[in-house]
This record gives C-alpha cells, sequence and structure tokens, in this order.
C-alpha cells in the first residue's frame, strides 16, 4: 500500500493506483469527463488538473500514479485556476444549446460548467461546426458539435463491447470522431455509449426530442429478456414509459444494460398492445369485458374435461413469465388434474431433470476466469452482458475454448474476442466433439472415457486448455439446451469439470428460466411436454405470454396444430396468436406488473409495476387467480403478487444461495447425430417486446435474421 496526502487527509491505496483512484477512496470529488472507472485511462480532456507538490505544473489525476508520501491539492488556487483554464478552453467551441439538448438537466459538462466556467467567453471567432452522421437506428449523431473527444464512446467500443466502431480521425480543430468509411454502429451495447457520453453528442434516437428529463419518474426494475437479470431505470412520462437506463448492480450487469433492454419498451407502447378481452365469435373478433371473457374460459374448460377428460387440457408458459405467474398456471393446470405444463418451448429433448439447471457459478466470478469452455452457443448475441464479462477475462489472459457451429463461430470476430481453440462442427457432431475432449483428458490422466472419442489436435488443445488455470467453467449454450442429445452433453460436460476441476452450468435462455423450473412450470409426472403439446391432440390449450409459432421449435406447424383444438386461449399483451385463437386475454408486460425474475445465477430479483396497465390490461396473476375461481379451484384466495410468491417452493421465496442449486449427472451418452438442428431465437426476435420493438427491428442483427429466414424458406 503507498500513503499519499490528499488535501490534508492521509489516503492508503494500493501500488499502482492513481490520484484518481486515491481521491474516490477519501471521498474527494475531482471534476473530469474523459475518465470512466469502467475504461482505460486516456487523460484526454485535462478536466482532473491537480496540484501536486514539487510538480512544475498541475497533473492529471486520472494518469498520475500515486507516490509513497505524496501531497496533492485538489481545491488550492493553482488546482481551480488550472482547472477552469480547461473548462474554458472546452466551451470555446460548444454550441449553445442547452435548451433542446436532451442532455440537458443530466449533462455533465452543464454541472460543471456551472462551478469552474466563467460568466463570458472571451472567444469571438467562429465555432467549428462537425457534420452530423448517420450511424443506424439507435445512436443519434446529429449534433457531433457538442463532442468534447473525451473518447469514452470509442474505448467503450474497444474494451466492452469488443468492436472498435467509433474512432478519432484528423487532427487539431478538424478532429472528429466517426465510423469508419460510413458504416453504422451495430453492436449489441452500443447504447451505453449514449449512457457515458458526458455532453449530449451522442443521444437516443428513439428517445429523441420525446421528454425532458425532469419530467419523467424514475423508477427500478429488472429485465425481462436474457438470464442475466439486468437492473434497470425505467422512466415514465404520464404513465407511459418514455426510457430506460441500467441501474448500477455491480454483481449483475455492471452499470451496461444489452440494446434490447434498452430499446424494447418501445413495444409496450406499439399499437399492436391487447386492451381488452377480445372472443373470436363466427370468425370476427369482438370485444368483451373480462366477466364475460373468463366465464366463457372456464365454461368451456368445464365441459372439455367432462368431455374429454382433464387430460386433454394443456398450458404452454413462456420463462419470460414472472415466478407469481408460472407458479399460478402451474397450480391451475394441477388443479384442473392435468400435468400438461411446459415452459421449455424451444426444446427437442424433455428428460425429467433431477435438479435445477442453472449457471453454476455467480455473475460476477465470469470476469475472473482463467479457463472459459463454451458448447453451443452464440454467446455475443445470446447473452451480450455474460460476454462483455467474459471478454474481460479473456484481456486478463482467459483462454476461450468453444465447441460450436460455423453459423454461430465464423471466426473471433463473431464473439467480439479471441478464441483460443475452437471445433467448428454441426449441432449433430456436438457430442462426439465433447466425447473426443473427454477422451484426450482420460488418456493424459489414465482413467476410462466416458464415451468412445478420438483424440484430435483440437480436442487435445482444449482438454490441456481445461486441465490448467484454477478458476474455470463450462458453459452450455441455448442451443446445447434445446439439443435433441442434450442430456448427452450435459453428462459429457459434468464428466468433464469433474476431471479438470471446472464448474458446469447452461447459461439459461430466457429471464425467468431458473424460476420455471423452481415454480414447477414442466411435467412433473405422466404430462405431456411442450412438444407433444404442440404436436396436435389437445382440446383446449392455455398460451401464456408466448407466440407458438416465433416461440417454440414447432414454429409454423404450431398453428395448424393449435387449430384443431376446441378452444386456445392467449393470454398476452399484444395481439397475438389470433389465426388460431378463440379468446384472447390482455395481461400486462413486465412494466405494468409486480413480479419476480430468477435469474442464471439462481439470484431472485421482485420488481413492482412502473407504469398503470393500459386499457383493461390486468396482471396475468390476477387473471389466472380469478380463473381459478371461477373453475372453483381451492387455494387461490390471493390479495397480491407478494401472496403468492409465500407459496412458491422455499427454494424460490427464500432466495436459496446459487450453490444449492445443481445439475443432473445422471444421464445416458448418445453421440448419434440423430435429430434436427436446435431451435435459437435471434437477438432480437428472443420473445414478443423485443419483436415489436421498431428500433431495434431496424438493426443489422435484425435485418440479418429476417434475411436468414427467407433464405431458408
Amino acid at each position: 500500500m503507498v500513503e499519499i496526502q490528499l488535501d490534508g487527509q492521509k489516503v492508503e491505496v494500493p501500488e499502482g493506483s492513481t490520484v484518481m483512484h486515491a481521491a474516490e477512496k477519501a471521498g474527494t470529488y475531482i471534476p473530469h469527463f474523459c475518465y470512466h472507472k469502467k475504461l482505460s485511462i486516456a487523460a484526454n480532456c485535462r478536466m482532473c488538473l491537480v496540484d501536486v507538490e514539487k510538480a512544475p505544473k498541475p497533473m492529471p489525476a486520472c494518469a498520475t500514479p500515486v507516490t509513497q508520501g505524496m501531497v496533492v491539492h485538489t481545491k488550492s488556487d493553482k488546482a481551480i485556476k488550472a482547472q477552469k483554464g480547461v473548462m474554458e478552453f472546452l466551451l470555446i467551441n460548444h454550441p449553445l444549446d442547452c435548451p433542446i439538448c436532451d442532455q440537458g438537466g443530466e449533462c455533465q459538462l452543464q454541472d460543471l460548467a456551472v462551478g469552474y466556467g466563467g460568466s463570458g467567453s472571451r472567444y469571438e471567432e467562429e465555432k467549428r461546426v462537425v457534420f452530423h452522421k448517420d450511424v443506424g437506428p439507435l445512436i443519434s449523431m446529429e449534433e457531433m458539435s457538442r463532442c468534447i473527444h473525451c473518447t469514452r464512446c470509442v474505448r467503450f467500443g474497444q474494451e466492452v463491447a469488443g468492436v472498435m466502431e467509433l474512432g478519432m480521425s484528423n487532427r487539431g480543430e478538424h478532429a472528429e470522431i466517426e465510423t469508419f468509411v460510413g458504416m453504422s454502429v451495430d453492436s449489441e451495447l452500443s447504447g451505453n455509449m449514449i449512457d457515458i457520453c458526458p455532453v449530449g453528442a451522442l443521444t437516443s434516437k428513439p428517445f429523441r426530442y420525446s421528454a425532458r428529463t425532469w419530467e419523467l419518474s424514475r423508477r427500478k426494475s429488472v429485465s425481462p429478456h436474457d438470464s442475466t437479470g439486468a437492473n434497470l431505470i425505467v422512466q415514465v412520462k404520464n404513465n407511459q414509459v418514455m426510457r430506460v437506463v441500467p441501474l448500477e448492480n455491480e454483481d449483475v450487469n455492471e452499470c451496461w444494460i444489452a440494446d434490447r433492454d434498452r430499446f424494447s419498451y418501445e413495444a409496450l407502447n406499439s399499437t399492436e398492445r391487447l386492451t381488452s378481452p377480445m372472443l373470436k365469435q363466427g370468425g370476427q373478433w369482438k370485444a368483451v369485458d373480462w366477466q364475460t371473457a373468463l366465464e366463457y374460459v372456464a365454461n368451456g374448460l368445464k365441459q372439455i374435461k367432462v368431455d374429454h377428460g382433464a387430460q386433454s387440457i394443456g398450458l404452454l408458459a413462456s420463462p419470460h413469465s414472472t415466478l407469481e405467474e408460472l407458479y399460478l398456471a402451474a397450480s391451475l393446470m394441477r388443479g384442473l388434474g392435468s400435468d400438461n405444463i411446459d415452459y421449455r418451448l424451444r426444446n427437442a429433448e424433455f428428460s425429467p431433470a433431477p435438479s435445477v439447471r442453472w449457471l453454476g457459478t455467480s455473475i460476477a466470478s465470469l470476469s475472473q476466469l482463467q479457463r472459459v469452455l463454451i458448447v453451443g452457443s452464440n454467446l455475443r448475441k445470446d447473452h451480450p452482458l455474460f460476454a462483455q464479462r467474459i471478454r474481460q477475462s479473456v484481456r486478463k489472459g482467459c483462454a476461450l475454448s468453444a465447441i460450436t457451429s460455423v453459423a454461430e463461430l465464423v471466426s473471433a470476430d463473431a464473439w467480439a474476442m479471441p478464441v483460443a481453440h475452437s471445433v467448428l462442427a454441426g449441432p449433430g457432431a456436438w457430442a462426439q466433439a465433447l466425447a473426443d475432449v473427454a477422451a484426450a483428458i482420460a488418456a493424459d490422466k489414465g482413467v476410462a472415457a466416458p464415451a468412445a472419442g478420438q483424440v484430435t489436435d483440437a480436442a487435445k488443445a482444449i482438454a490441456r486448455s481445461l486441465q490448467g488455470g484454477e478458476r474455470k467453467v463450462i458453459l452450455l449454450g441455448n442451443a446445447a439446451a434445446h439439443h435433441a442429445h442434450a442430456e448427452s452433453l450435459l453428462a459429457l460436460a459434468n464428466w468433464i469439470g469433474a476431471q479438470t476441476g471446472a464448474s458446469v452450468g447452461f447459461l439459461t435462455e430466457a429471464a425467468n428460466t431458473v424460476g420455471a423450473q423452481l415454480a414447477g412450470a414442466m411435467p412433473s409426472g405422466q404430462g405431456l411436454n411442450a412438444g407433444q403439446m404442440l404436436a396436435g391432440g389437445l382440446k383446449a390449450v392455455l398460451l401464456l405470454n408466448n407466440e407458438p409459432e416465433f416461440d417454440s421449435a414447432a414454429g409454423a406447424s404450431a398453428g395448424t396444430s393449435l387449430s384443431a383444438a376446441q378452444m386456445v386461449v392467449t393470454l398476452s399483451p399484444f395481439k397475438a396468436n389470433m389465426a388460431f385463437s378463440d379468446v384472447l386475454l390482455p395481461i400486462a408486460p413486465f412494466s405494468e406488473t409486480p413480479g419476480t425474475f430468477v435469474n442464471a445465477e439462481g439470484r431472485v430479483q421482485g420488481f413492482h409495476a412502473v407504469a398503470k396497465p393500459l386499457g383493461e390490461t390486468r396482471p396475468a396473476w390476477k387473471v389466472l387467480r380469478v380463473l381459478a375461481n371461477l373453475l372453483e379451484l381451492p387455494g387461490f384466495d390471493f390479495e397480491s403478487a407478494q401472496d403468492v410468491l409465500k407459496q412458491v417452493p422455499a427454494a424460490a421465496a427464500a432466495q436459496v444461495p446459487a450453490e444449492h442449486l445443481g445439475n443432473s449427472t445422471q444421464a445416458g451418452i448418445d453421440l448419434s447425430a440423430a435429430g434436427r438442428s436446435p431451435v435459437v431465437a435471434g437477438i432480437y426476435q428472443l420473445d414478443g417486446l423485443v419483436r415489436r420493438a421498431t428500433s431495434l427491428q431496424l438493426t443489422a442483427d435484425a435485418r440479418q435474421a429476417l434475411a436468414g429466414e427467407g433464405a431458408a424458406a
């Protein structure tokens, strides 16, 4: 440790720290623009100049290493004069457009100009003008004359997102931040550049000119998309969600969120929202009141149960639903006498799992790994925030290995990080590739291999990598979880993990995949699984928050199968499944209902509604409770979502630590290549919200996905 004196206070910091780090520890604020705690040091803006004794001139606090006995003054006349001088230079070319700037009211330059800016300017020459740039549907670069060249956006792309999409060209007064040869900014984390821009040069294109920051109410929430469980601040005006930004949580999402977390709110205000219950009568949809709709559903279910038995009724639930919704859905079906409930809509294999499929480690630990093996995942697109954590590990020397298809890993650019070792093969060959790695480890250790494998050069490289280092994980991605031989992949991964000391886990697909398991939203006995239900044969089907044509492995054929049912009831925030449904019940999206999600690491995170339900929309837990009451089922007298949560098995409600959850080790190992390719949703096709977010559907990722579907068709 090194001890320095900062403004008369003694501060101890680790060797190699800077004066800025010492100031942060001491609780002393030093004005700055280019410095950011998650980015490398640039020392561009010079706003953090401080007075260091024995130094001939003021020194930048962000780039000055501490030395034993150093004496620093941050509020001396010398330091303040230097900071005011820098501020004068920064404001020379800055346009006077604060009244119309989207950053106004939350602008770092605006705040510091109050304390360090002059009351007038000595500059009388013409200000420089920087031409605006179009970099895509998410980020606006219309006012680049505001840019102070702090390069935060450049460093973010290079160091966090893994893609240097922005850079500085030219020099002096001609310097500009721009993309390479007019390209767009396509990173799945690009919206974070808006947050870290200190001056309003980069702003949100969907939010642009829609509200002033002081008009917005700020409310905490949790992302309903992938399994990170990113913490959000949802900003609301006139009961309408206007903007979503990250809520810092170092253990989960740090200070970042993915673009689908940030911009999917557009769907909440779309014309596709379902605002009242609807019944199909004579092939025509008619709006009805809740009593009529629910009585129609309840009477229909009773009659079908009498005519065909309870096993003719099934429920398909989305793993993006809350823990309370999933628990009530499972309880409703079992109250009717049916075990036909499943959340595993995209799976091809449905073996009963003796324990919960989860990440196998903490999310925070992904930033400190030394060895990683990813099986069956387009990591960067499936789990952007997990990818950036693993990218941090790789930057520190972690060796990343991958077994995946060519489509998911064409090159290191596909994951925006170097991949040390890889096996590129079709999904049918993944089990064999893992068996080859296991065989290489078995040969090294002199033990019996769990399955017949060949010790290829690629397998040997991955095996040796996993046998080195201390902190290591084997992660099965969405494509592995949906694989026709998912159990074999897990069994092989578990054997390799046991031999190498690596933890084994699933990245898990949706916001509440782990929660769905805890809520019992899958068959516990002889009930039909999602694949069997989607194949047809049921007389009544309830669809909770999903669109089988887009959200299931059955795809377009799901519509044909469901059309044959006597009654299909869709519970959705949107006008969905209208071609084959008989009843549409408007349920609240995550922004309009309280609820709970359990993320990939087993972290239970509750949230409240941030806006009132739109029109006649009701929270799904209330709809399910009232439907159960009309069906005269016992045990559904809940007054609040919290009451429902108390009934969920103790593992969820008591927030059991992640280490109490486990993965199956009992599985037969099948190396055959039979079975269709796993179905994995694209980054902006994952759920109904992102599919209806206009700006996200204009991105390069969304266009490529649509082009791929067209080619496949």
